[in-house]
């Protein structure tokens, strides 16, 4: 039996999301009712240059968070993970993850990693920020190549 009460599991909705969240089950003994599913949508607006007025930030902001719930509920419904606890977070994902886990008592964090080398290791990865200022156990998961 699993000692962790509510994990938090953070996914990009790639095609390798699943298997962060099949390794979160198999910490878990399979529980999926302790665990709960997220995804951080960057700001629309980080990506665009200052004088990008003639964009409607708000509009692609929308659009961006209607892609990653459609995502996400697919992936949730994969692991039959009620919408009750599918979290859509907008902002830093490292900064919201933590945030998240920290608001809502999670006991564990589990996310994907790519691991450190080449530019990952330069700029550093959502992963590797989520582990500096977490107060919960952090699983990262090897993913990609």
């Amino acid at each position: 039996m699993s000692e962790y009460k509510k994990v938090l599991v953070a996914v990009d909705t790639s095609a390798e999301s699943d298997h962060v969240v099949s390794r979160a089950l198999e910490i878990i003994d399979g529980n999926v009712d302790v665990l709960s599913l997220m995804h951080v949508v960057e700001p629309v607006a980080a990506a665009y240059p200052i004088d990008a007025y003639a964009i409607n930030m708000a509009r692609l902001q929308e659009e961006a968070l209607d892609i990653a719930r459609q995502r996400l509920e697919e992936i949730a419904g994969r692991f039959k993970i009620p919408s009750e606890r599918q979290l859509i977070e907008v902002g830093p994902a490292a900064a919201r993850i933590r945030e998240t886990a920290e608001e809502h008592g999670f006991d564990l964090i589990v996310i994907g990693s790519h691991g450190t080398s080449g530019w990952k290791l330069l700029l550093g990865s959502t992963a590797n920020k989520v582990l500096h200022g977490a107060k919960c156990d952090i699983l990262t998961v090897r993913v990609g190549n």
